[in-house]
């Protein structure tokens, strides 16, 4: 047939161009840049079952405990000193923390002389040191002398002994003992003398500690004159006259009494009981009324006076 030989049909003609632009999509592109060869690819690591370092299975990986920082406060050693304390005669080597209190310090001091704590009285430079001041405070240094006084448990068993014994006739009060004691007879025999020439000033409304010096200028029963010397160091109070010096263990006094005279409240009459009954008084007259305090305190404690 004409139409296979010589004229190919529409058909034909059209298979021919589909195949041609079929070859043509097939090749690939050729780029105007040479070509390099491709390097080698390193191989896929391997799947591995481990898992990554923190990471378990669904559980929460276990945490170190918080320890709580140090208190750089507490932890700072505490700055001791060195010292001497004095009681009846007996010197101690005493080292203690500075910021410690003198509370605190009798405390210690119960078990190294072996007197109670509340029975004691801690003097430095001739004052009574407070319970609630440290030992910075009242100005301790290395070397200082403190004193201590007190009694042991056993010379305070023996006095309370001793009391127990009064017989009802000296524990009866006298009569005058509502009567002031500048309005009573006895009394107003020294004070119509007046006041002597060297007595020391009194003070109103004042409270002073112990001068270092002794009391002087004062009068005894007999309108002699007397001082009053307070030995802390050997827990005694020296009462001194013309005549002699008698050394009074301050453990041994059981009381003290004063008022202030009349006219002259800025003195007092003071009276120191020296043995079981008010008849063994000691008085003494024209005491300058700011040390009356102090003189409670140094011989009978704060907690009596």
């Amino acid at each position: 047939m004409e139409a296979e030989h010589g004229k190919p049909d529409s058909n034909g003609e059209t298979l021919q161009k589909e195949e041609v632009c079929r070859d043509i999509v097939e090749q690939p592109a050729k780029s105007p840049y040479p070509q390099t060869e491709e390097s080698p690819k390193s191989p896929l690591p391997e799947a591995s079952n481990e898992q990554p370092s923190g990471e378990t299975d669904g559980k929460e990986a276990p945490r170190s405990p918080i320890l709580p920082s140090p208190d750089p406060v507490s932890e700072q050693p505490k700055e001791n000193i060195s010292f001497i304390v004095i009681h009846s005669k007996t010197k101690y080597d005493v080292e203690f923390p500075l910021n410690d209190t003198v509370e605190q310090l009798k405390l210690h001091l119960q078990t190294l002389t072996g007197v109670p704590q509340k029975l004691q009285k801690v003097m430095y430079k001739g004052g009574l040191a407070k319970d609630e001041k440290s030992l910075k405070e009242i100005g301790v240094v290395t070397g200082a002398k403190l004193m201590l006084v007190g009694s042991k448990m056993d010379e305070v068993m023996t006095v309370l002994s001793s009391t127990s014994n009064l017989t009802a006739a000296e524990e009866k009060p006298s009569s005058s003992s509502k009567t002031p004691f500048c309005k009573q007879k006895n009394h107003m025999k020294v004070l119509e003398k007046g006041p002597p020439d060297d007595v020391m000033p009194g003070i109103l409304y004042s409270k002073e500690p112990l001068p270092p010096c002794p009391l002087s200028g004062m009068l005894n029963k007999s309108g002699g004159k007397v001082r009053l010397t307070f030995k802390l160091e050997l827990d005694q109070l020296w009462i001194g006259t013309k005549e002699r010096t008698d050394k009074v263990a301050m453990a041994s006094i059981k009381s003290i009494v004063s008022e202030p005279i009349e006219g002259k409240e800025q003195y007092h009459i003071m009276g120191i009981q020296l043995g079981t009954t008010d008849a063994s008084r000691y008085w003494v007259y024209w005491v300058p009324a700011q040390y009356i305090d102090s003189i409670k305190e140094a011989v009978l404690g704060p907690w009596e006076s």
